[in-house]
């Protein structure tokens, strides 16, 4: 079962237990909101199209985090006049679990737990750690193999020195 939602001036096609980035809301985090813009519910094949909304559809979710999107840049420049702005942007997201796809009357029987996320910047941290972790750890339990014994080089010939006689 899946629904077609307008969440904050945008559509998303949505599923229970599907993780969504939407524009700021004004929820704290674990707060419970329910969207009742459905404008598209499929039920097994079966598709209710809103005009221009479902009558009684809802999708409910839960708030997990609120975090800041990358960095845009916005530069203009006019060439040959000496024009330069330079100006920064980061979009403000919050992070949505669905907890469910609900038709007319229905409710949500069982809460999907929303784990807590690390923040955008240090996921990316925690998963090399993790990754460093693993490889450790597999190569611990591999039995070491040795190196071949490397050669001596061959000592060089010490410069004979010749005195001349007078």
């Amino acid at each position: 079962m899946y629904a077609i939602v307008e969440i904050a001036g945008q559509q998303f096609k949505v599923e229970r237990g599907n993780k969504v980035y939407v524009h700021r809301l004004e929820a704290n985090e674990g707060a419970k909101v329910e969207f009742d813009r459905v404008l598209l519910l499929d039920n097994g094949g079966k598709v209710s199209v809103g005009n221009p909304t479902v009558d009684g559809a809802k999708v409910a979710a839960t708030v997990i985090s609120h975090v800041k999107g990358d960095k845009v840049i916005v530069f203009k420049k006019k060439r040959r006049k000496g024009y330069q702005k330079w100006n920064n942007h980061r979009q403000s997201y919050t992070q949505i679990l669905i907890q469910g796809v609900l038709g007319k009357g229905e409710t949500v029987k069982e809460e999907l737990k929303a784990e807590r996320v690390v923040r955008v910047h240090n996921a990316k941290k925690g998963v090399q750690v993790a990754e460093a972790k693993a490889e450790v750890a597999v190569e611990a339990a591999a039995p070491a193999k040795k190196a071949p014994a490397k050669k001596a080089a061959p000592k060089k010939a010490a410069a004979k020195k010749t005195s001349k006689k007078d």
